[in-house]
């Protein structure tokens, strides 16, 4: 005979943390999507616009990236003068943030301003 125990709890987990510096902000909103938006309201401002889950901006995430990635030129003017992020960093928070999304994609949007 034996006795066994153990506790269980729900307890919410971070399953992806980013950083981007608000330095990118501009370039992100020249980023236009083809629902209206500007990828700058997806990453900086999703609660504006009622994206609480990680499915919810995964298909605009990659939109976002697509554009990025065809139109390299035009947004390299971005670039902000001081240095403190590039266009590099954009597309990389991006694609971090979108891969996080499809591995989590009933994940809680929260972000810190």
């Amino acid at each position: 005979m034996s006795l066994d125990v153990w506790l269980t709890a729900d307890r919410p987990v971070h399953v992806y943390e980013g950083n981007i510096t608000h330095n990118l902000n501009k370039m992100a909103m020249e980023v236009k999507l083809s629902n209206g938006l500007t990828l700058y309201d997806v990453l900086w401002r999703p609660d504006e616009h009622n994206y609480t889950k990680a499915s919810k901006i995964a298909p605009l995430l990659l939109e976002g990236i697509i554009i990025l990635c065809l139109e390299r030129e035009r947004f390299l003017p971005f670039n902000p003068s001081n240095g403190w992020g590039n266009y590099d960093n954009l597309v990389e928070f991006t694609q971090r943030y979108f891969n996080a999304c499809l591995e989590n994609p009933d994940g809680e949007i929260g972000i810190s301003r």
